[in-house]
């Protein structure tokens, strides 16, 4: 089971382009499939925060800065702020707190050294947990259908849980044409470790979670933590939904809401002129037509000790344009043949 884990996420780590969504916006999106969620307003500057807040009509805050990467709440801001994710009870304070946030780089273990700037923060309840897990919806290549994945062990990333706790992940297989049965929800629910009176409640959510992910073309759908908050509410406290860029044409909606200003200047360049470009670390150019053929570069390219600076797809029907702006970007990046 472990070893099936670990080879799905290493599948997962394979340079591609999803569409990735912010915090709040997966949020919105399970709360409009009838999951359970955290209610959140976000703001772009401090002056509306206390408007915002008391629009919740609760008392104790969670002020979260949206950035795509993982790792928030440890992280530290270019001016020394400590923690992208802050709880407090005195409304007074959101305002000084998003003023740290808002305009300033949040550097954390998943972005770039230079950090992310943000330019929203949402402000939710902070839920008092009686428990955390963790569940997803993946479609695993391996097996060529969805799984349904949970462990008891929630708040950490996945792979922290394979390491630490390999017993302690549950994964379902699904047939896509039927969906997962009630049995399979239910043993989830089990397997969770929730208590035995939430077990019919989390089976319906896993369900809905499951339906929600069919329904949006989703490849990777993440709740972590899926808790059971202390007023005895089953909530998708943080969520993770990625897309394939094959769904946009029918997922319109969803691909609207896509936000680039976390996408390297590069990236998006080549995101316009039909490329399939992802940025790495190293200083050897990597052109290619074929993802086949492009992965099989980069594995050589490693095998013999080098570093591949970019994985850029040109396609198999790469026109003079195409080819042109990628050997433009190639021309650009200072880093390849240094």
């Amino acid at each position: 089971m472990v070893t099936q884990i670990t080879n799905m996420i290493k599948l997962w780590k394979i340079p591609r382009r999803f569409l990735n969504l912010q915090e709040y916006q997966c949020n919105s999106i399970l709360r409009k499939n009838l999951l359970v969620v955290q209610p959140l307003r976000v703001v772009t500057n401090s002056d509306c925060a206390i408007k915002a807040a008391k629009e919740l009509k609760i008392s104790n805050f969670v002020i979260k800065a949206q950035i795509l990467a993982g790792g928030r709440g440890k992280g530290v801001f270019s001016t020394g702020f400590k923690g992208g994710v802050h709880i407090t009870n005195d409304i007074n304070e959101i305002p000084r707190i998003v003023s740290q946030m808002i305009g300033n780089r949040l550097i954390t273990k998943q972005t770039p050294p230079e950090g992310v700037l943000v330019t929203k923060v949402a402000i939710g309840e902070a839920l008092a947990i009686e428990k955390e897990t963790y569940v997803a919806v993946f479609m695993d290549p391996g097996l060529g259908m969805p799984v349904l994945i949970g462990s008891p062990c929630g708040g950490i990333d996945i792979e922290e849980i394979a390491k630490k706790f390999p017993d302690k992940i549950f994964k379902e297989a699904i047939d896509i044409f039927s969906g997962p049965t009630r049995a399979q929800c239910l043993r989830m629910a089990r397997n969770l470790e929730f208590p035995e009176t939430f077990h019919d409640e989390v089976a319906d959510q896993l369900k809905k979670l499951y339906d929600m992910a069919i329904k949006i073309d989703a490849l990777q759908v993440e709740i972590n933590p899926f808790i059971l908050g202390k007023n005895n509410k089953i909530v998708c406290l943080d969520a993770k939904i990625s897309l394939d860029d094959n769904a946009q044409f029918r997922q319109k909606d969803i691909f609207d809401l896509e936000d680039n200003t976390e996408t390297p200047e590069v990236e998006y360049k080549a995101i316009k002129a039909g490329l399939a470009y992802i940025q790495m670390d190293g200083d050897i150019g990597c052109l290619v037509n074929g993802a086949g053929l492009a992965m099989a570069t980069l594995d050589i390219v490693k095998l013999y000790g080098g570093s591949p600076s970019n994985f850029l797809d040109i396609g198999g029907t790469a026109d003079e344009e195409r080819v042109v702006a990628a050997l433009t970007i190639f021309a650009n990046d200072k880093r390849v043949g240094n």
